[in-house]
């Protein structure tokens, strides 16, 4: 079960983006766990799981989970269908991951009982391992219906749990179900979901600032949700993965800056930015 701080991982390519960078995971997942995460969810939106294919998701996935020390690790394996996300699910439980996450498949709008089909084969897949539905409507294009989520709890003895990233409150709360532990998604969110029951936050900026994500956890006042949230602000205005493995190799990571295209790096004006944030918070 996924419980406190965790990072939502961006995932260390080389080439500019064109091949994984397998020395990269042992340095990043040290520093990590250094600045006090308690676990990252690997291949979700930070980590552009959605653009590597179903090879280098089982690679990538191993990697995280080999160099993982105490860190609990999520795998993130949702896909555009569901042959690929059962394919991923039973992979991630059997390579020893603490916890699967699936998305809502994007393009097509599903109906519940289509997500429903598709959520719960996921699930069955990896079960004992703990299923979270990963519900980010901006990302999938539909927010999951609730009634799915409720047919999902009947199917899926394994299914204990959401990862929402949808703002602002209005959006997120509907999704605060009894009897199902919620990670919140968006930083500036942290201290109201905690208010209101929250088991944890998975959080892309904790991915290069992971110090700054745990303290908001530990201590989820609405003066730091502001804070954080508008550091999420800064990175998010620009080109946010390739913005966070910059901030990486600026804290002496060997994480490079490049990522899977059609995303795009920094330019020079952009990466000047970013130094300055990471100048900023080190004041």
């Amino acid at each position: 079960m996924l419980r406190g701080a965790i990072a939502a991982a961006v995932t260390p390519l080389a080439e500019d983006g064109a091949t994984i960078d397998e020395d990269a995971f042992a340095s990043y997942l040290t520093f990590l766990s250094a600045h006090g995460v308690d676990g990252v969810l690997a291949l979700g939106t930070t980590g552009e799981g959605v653009l590597f294919d179903v090879a280098e998701r089982r690679r990538i996935a191993e990697l995280f989970l080999e160099h993982r020390g105490e860190l609990l690790v999520a795998v993130h394996c949702g896909a555009q269908n569901t042959s690929d996300t059962v394919e991923l699910a039973e992979h991630a439980a059997e390579s020893g991951a603490d916890a699967v996450a699936v998305i809502a498949p994007p393009y097509f709008a599903l109906d519940a009982d289509e997500l429903l089909a598709h959520f719960a084969e996921a699930a069955r897949a990896c079960e004992p391992t703990p299923f979270y539905v990963y519900e980010f409507a901006a990302r999938s294009g539909y927010a999951v219906p609730l009634e799915t989520l409720a047919a999902l709890r009947d199917q899926a003895t394994n299914f204990v749990g959401l990862k929402v990233s949808d703002a602002p409150w209005d959006r997120f709360a509907p999704y605060l179900l009894d009897g199902l532990d919620i990670l919140v998604g968006p930083e500036a969110l942290i201290p109201q979901g905690f208010a209101a029951g929250a088991a944890g936050a998975v959080s892309g900026l904790a991915a290069s600032f992971p110090d700054v994500v745990a303290a908001l956890v530990r201590n989820p006042t609405p003066e730091n949700g502001e804070r954080v949230g508008a550091l999420r602000a800064s990175l998010q205005a620009l080109p946010f993965h390739a913005a966070s493995k910059t901030v990486l190799g600026l804290r002496g990571v060997g994480v490079r800056a490049g990522v899977r295209p059609p995303l795009r790096g920094l330019t020079d004006g952009e990466r000047a930015e970013v130094a300055g944030i990471v100048e900023a918070h080190s004041s």
